[in-house]
């Protein structure tokens, strides 16, 4: 089997699903970010601890009530949903005419908290989340050995992103959800029910970092603290792609992760900061980001 540059073809392909791997996270993650900011205005912190806590959920669903991983799938992005329905509804409707800077304050404030709350019930160490069965073992591919669990992550990734951008993009519903963006006055004069859009739309944000959360349950280690370490590295994917650009979020978060899985391979000392370099040139040629619309 041929060699790159002296690099084995299974260090290089091993790197490269590593790089696929978190790159369907920091899609999910990003895909939040941007649908929430685009509607909302909205810079919301607190998307790593719900997508901390949709990891917790399905934890807590199978080991509490034997709720098995498919069906956690579902049930934690809507419990998780319902709770950031609560926030929108008692917190962040305050805030949408002041600026961002307050916003993030309260999201953050509100990701402490929820952080807190969790180390102080469950510790700091991680809990273990088996894999489902049916997708235990792996293909043997000849140059390299996949993970079935790992492939289903990426499939399952890509498909909520796509049918994400879809429903917005291509959709009536999707529609409303722009005009309420453009002019939410002129909107609601059409008899839509705007408040009521932003809140589900809110909701329906936080749910996908909640199943961002469920599919990362059986490959990390679920802890309070894996929406922090997560958290920076997404924002600086969704700058990249352009702030509410959902599009944007979603090449740019598999491309960026592509890109750190090579540069692990290639030049593992800048692995932990390529994004922030990235992030850095493209402030610089474009500012408004790849996707970004220049207001």
């Amino acid at each position: 089997m041929f060699e790159l540059l002296g690099i084995p073809p299974q260090a290089l392909f091993g790197q490269l699903l590593l790089g696929l791997i978190n790159g369907s996270f920091y899609a999910i993650l990003s895909l939040g970010l941007a649908v929430i900011f685009g509607l909302l205005n909205i810079i919301n912190f607190t998307h790593g601890a719900q997508y901390m806590m949709g990891a917790f959920i399905s934890w807590m669903l199978l080991n509490w009530l034997g709720i098995g991983y498919w069906p956690s799938l579902l049930l934690a992005p809507v419990v998780a949903g319902v709770s950031g329905v609560i926030i929108e509804r008692l917190l962040l409707q305050r805030l949408y005419h002041l600026d961002h800077l307050y916003g993030l304050l309260l999201t953050f404030g509100l990701a402490l908290i929820i952080q807190g709350l969790f180390r102080n019930y469950f510790g700091s160490s991680g809990l273990p989340y088996q894999i489902p069965a049916e997708l235990r073992g792996g293909q043997n591919l000849g140059f390299m050995f996949l993970p079935n669990y790992r492939a289903w992550v990426v499939v399952a990734s890509l498909v909520v992103c796509l049918a994400t951008w879809f429903v917005i993009e291509k959709t009536r519903l999707g529609a409303y959800l722009r005009a309420a963006t453009e002019n939410p006055t002129l909107t609601q004069a059409f008899g839509i029910n705007v408040p009521l859009l932003i809140t589900l739309t809110y909701g329906f944000g936080v749910g996908l970092a909640a199943f961002a959360g469920v599919l990362a349950a059986p490959i990390y280690s679920v802890n309070p603290n894996m929406g922090a370490d997560l958290i920076i590295v997404v924002f600086a994917v969704v700058v990249i792609g352009g702030m509410g650009s959902i599009l944007g979020a979603i090449v740019t978060g598999f491309g960026l992760g592509i890109i750190e899985g090579l540069t692990k391979v290639f030049y593992p000392e800048a692995s932990a900061t390529v994004i922030f370099i990235i992030m850095a040139i493209v402030l610089l040629v474009k500012p408004a980001g790849l996707f970004g619309r220049t207001a």
